[in-house]
């Protein structure tokens, strides 16, 4: 169940976001009196489709293949490669016959489309459902903190007063701002009250993907167990939901990361509080793929009763600024990210629709859903932006090539590089696909 829950929001995400950015097209062709043969949502490959329909010129329908969606321009070099259109004079109505300055607005109209509909749902989220955040205060009990860190003096235990200087909105976006964002230096307190403010190289973020620490802060809760696997090695030892962690291999425990770091390979031997009593126990801990990480089948009670999460509504005026930050800032962390794609340990990690579909929750939400939606609607913005052919970045990049010098590339030219570019996508799509597909198999997801 959980399962068709993540596919069925996923679809429908999906559906949107590709309906709504080939109805930019659509309207700016229209906008300039430019014919549309077909608008379809998923690709009627081989002309085999689920539904259809026609009014006036264009053909609208449902392909069968959910790969993306397309309009069919009349007099224009696309996915179809209708060669025989573009050898018959041209048309008042085509593409071709348009102004340069047209023809570039028709081809950004889909991307823009994606941005404004990401910043318009932003907008509703915060205007809907509002805001929850974590002040620096608000960590109860701090950071854990990974080893990799504790080098440039953070210690377990310490809560983050300030970043840059300024006291974060949430301070649990410590993470995301350290790796995507420009960090010079965190203020924290430790345990004992001494205040210590922490510079870092001005690298961060590529040394954090380089060693695999994407979340080197993480809360601090109480090892209180909230579930045991059934079967799992924690169950078959003796271990119940509602124990308490007190010591692992004679070595104290408190904090749920404590007693993660001491659980390895070797058996180990535990004592938690059960009631009034304490008991000992002995376990063999099992390496998890996914996890990165020995485990015995077990987890903590929620990460919310480690921290004090408060709410923030806002007026509509309100959410109309907070949406536009929202969305903006969205785009910079996506656009700092993509860096790494381009880096070997990048290439590993390109996800297709299995891991963009597992982004999506188990359980139906709407804020997380439109959440998800907004993201994922500037993710595409800017993925079509990429000056690749048969990408609207490209098809645009030779539209502004034509303005500036006046030269208009040539169909056979066109041609050329829309089948190249359409090879390149086809690549990508198939190490993303196979990536997700490999994980699958080895219990990555």
């Amino acid at each position: 169940m959980e399962i068709l829950i993540k596919i069925a929001q996923f679809l429908l995400s999906l559906s949107l976001l590709i309906v709504l950015h080939e109805f930019g097209h659509f309207i700016a062709a229209r906008i300039f009196k430019t014919r549309v043969e077909k608008f379809y949502l998923f690709f009627d490959a081989w002309g085999k489709k689920l539904f259809s329909f026609k009014k006036g010129d264009t053909e609208y329908g449902i392909g069968w293949l959910p790969l993306g969606g397309y309009v069919k321009i009349s007099g224009m070099i696309d996915e179809s490669m209708d060669k025989e259109q573009m050898k018959l004079p041209p048309k008042d109505y085509e593409f071709r016959s348009k102004p340069a300055w047209q023809r570039l607005i028709i081809m950004l109209g889909g991307v823009t489309v994606n941005f404004i509909l990401g910043i318009l749902i932003y907008i509703m989220l915060v205007s809907v459902w509002g805001e929850n955040y974590v002040k620096p205060e608000g960590v109860k009990y701090g950071f854990a903190v990974a080893d990799s860190f504790t080098e440039y003096g953070f210690k377990d235990g310490d809560k983050i007063t300030h970043i840059n200087g300024e006291e974060p909105f949430d301070v649990t976006d410590i993470n995301k701002m350290l790796f995507l964002r420009s960090v010079e230096n965190v203020t924290v307190k430790h345990l004992g009250g001494t205040t210590e403010t922490i510079s870092l190289p001005e690298n961060i973020g590529s040394m954090m993907w380089e060693q695999g620490v994407l979340h080197p802060f993480k809360e601090r809760h109480i090892a209180n167990l909230d579930s045991v696997v059934p079967n799992s090695i924690a169950a078959e030892a003796g271990l119940l939901k509602g124990d308490r962690v007190i010591n692992i291999n004679n070595k104290p425990v408190t904090y749920w990361n404590e007693f993660t770091k001491h659980i390895d390979s070797t058996q180990a031997s535990i004592a938690v509080v059960r009631g009034n009593d304490t008991i000992n126990l002995k376990v063999t801990p099992k390496y998890v793929k996914k996890a990165k990480a020995y485990q015995i089948g077990v987890s903590a009670f929620s990460i919310k009763d480690a921290v004090d999460v408060q709410h923030q509504e806002y007026s509509f005026s309100e959410s109309i600024k907070r949406g536009n930050h929202l969305g903006l800032q969205t785009l910079k962390d996506f656009v700092s990210q993509f860096k790494y794609v381009f880096t070997k340990k990048g290439a590993g990690e390109i996800g297709g629709f299995i891991a963009i579909g597992n982004i999506f929750p188990a359980t139906w939400s709407w804020p997380a859903f439109w959440s998800i939606t907004a993201l994922l609607s500037i993710m595409l913005g800017f993925m079509n932006l990429l000056p690749i052919p048969a990408l609207d970045g490209g098809h645009a990049l030779f539209v502004l090539f034509e303005m500036l010098t006046g030269r208009k590339p040539s169909d056979q030219f066109l041609e050329y590089a829309q089948i190249v570019g359409f090879v390149l996508l086809m690549g990508l799509l198939l190490l993303a696909n196979g990536n997700d597909i490999y994980k699958l198999i080895s219990g990555w997801f």
